[in-house]
């Protein structure tokens, strides 16, 4: 007899099939949709979480680093703000997630996540797919799965399988994580992300204040996860947003004690820390990568923390980086050339060159329409 997932994964691709010879979905773009030809250079995205309507801004990048915006794109969903936020309404990491030609970003205020297929600094909105839950503020994406976190009513997270650039949402890969609804203030004691540790073998979940937890689910070999996650406990850490080194060890952000820590995670979904380096700033709540280098995001400083970690989680300081005021979500280009950083008080974007060695320089910054409090960024 076929097990559940079976049958949902069949019944997925019966339904992808379907949707590819039905045509292209809508696209959503500035002055008529997209040709479907890349554009030189390379492209960075920014999601606004507007209340009133979510949409992602496109910008050129040029070869100084300098960001031309090319096109704004509504994401057909709401953004949302939780209770207390001031620069970080979604208060999470990997909220726009961009993963082999497809953008994925979250609708907080419909429930719903929008999937665009990139091309150059175009997008074409190919579908809107509920999140599986309540008020979605984070994706990881590796080979065909996808998961969504789900911040709200104790927190879920949801499972897909990408065919083409449409996902099919697999009924049987939900897990709640039981956290508690009622804990205040809201922004930090929400779920902070979900991320697949490299090797895709294991589902990662932060869950900030509620709990200071770090929970590790087991991925099954169709891309189900255990029925329940080890939960690795951080007392008063609160860790909130996660990256791996090039040895594979988790490097979290950790907002309750304003720190980076790295950690081993055993076989069995079990985290040992090896290292922990205070930032010396406030409210340490992201973190993006650059080879060897590790950037934290300090929305209650403006600032970035940068350390050196070859792949040991070993910690390096580089030191401290003036970045704007509510520096929150970061990222960096497929090159590792360039560090691009929400600042969430302002709704700007600042611009950072990464030297050799790990450096910073700034290459300027700019204001995003409709994005004071927003989080959500990547770059090709």
């Amino acid at each position: 007899m076929r097990t559940p997932t079976r049958l949902a994964l069949a019944s997925a691709v019966a339904v992808a099939a379907t949707a590819l010879f039905a045509g292209p979905a809508l696209a959503a773009t500035p002055g008529g949709a997209p040709d479907g030809a890349a554009h030189a250079g390379s492209a960075v995205f920014v999601q606004t979480d507007g209340l009133a309507g979510n949409a992602v801004v496109a910008y050129d990048r040029a070869a100084d680093g300098t960001l031309h915006q090319a096109g704004t794109y509504p994401t057909g969903g709401l953004g949302g703000a939780l209770d207390g936020s001031v620069v970080d309404h979604l208060a999470s990491q990997g909220s726009l997630v961009l993963d082999r030609g497809l953008l994925y970003a979250v609708n907080a205020g419909s429930n719903t996540v929008t999937v665009f297929a990139v091309h150059g600094d175009q997008l074409v909105r190919r579908e809107v797919i509920g999140s599986g839950g309540t008020f979605p503020v984070s994706v990881s994406a590796h080979g065909g799965l996808v998961y969504v976190l789900n911040a709200r009513a104790g927190g879920a997270v949801q499972g897909y399988v990408r065919v083409a650039d449409f996902l099919i949402r697999i009924p049987v890969w939900n897990r709640p994580l039981g956290l508690d609804p009622t804990a205040t203030p809201e922004f930090t004691h929400t779920p902070g992300q979900v991320a697949f540790t490299p090797d895709g073998s294991k589902l990662v979940v932060t869950t900030k204040g509620n709990g200071s937890a770090i929970d590790v689910f087991a991925v099954d070999r169709l891309g189900g996860l255990s029925a329940h996650p080890v939960t690795n406990v951080e007392p008063g850490a609160v860790p909130f947003a996660v990256s791996f080194d090039a040895g594979g060890h988790l490097v979290v952000a950790e907002a309750g004690t304003n720190a980076v820590g790295t950690f081993a995670i055993a076989p069995n979904g079990v985290v040992t820390p090896i290292a922990n380096a205070a930032t010396g700033q406030a409210a340490t709540c992201w973190i993006a990568r650059a080879g060897s280098a590790f950037y934290a995001s300090n929305a209650g400083s403006g600032t970035l923390s940068g350390y050196l970690d070859p792949g040991t989680g070993g910690l390096t300081a580089l030191g401290t980086t003036a970045a704007g005021a509510g520096t929150v979500d970061a990222t960096v280009t497929g090159d590792g050339g360039y560090l691009y950083v929400q600042t969430g008080a302002a709704g700007a974007v600042s611009g950072f060159r990464v030297n050799p060695g790990g450096g910073l320089t700034s290459v300027g910054s700019v204001l995003v329409p409709g994005a004071v409090g927003g989080e959500g960024i990547a770059a090709e």
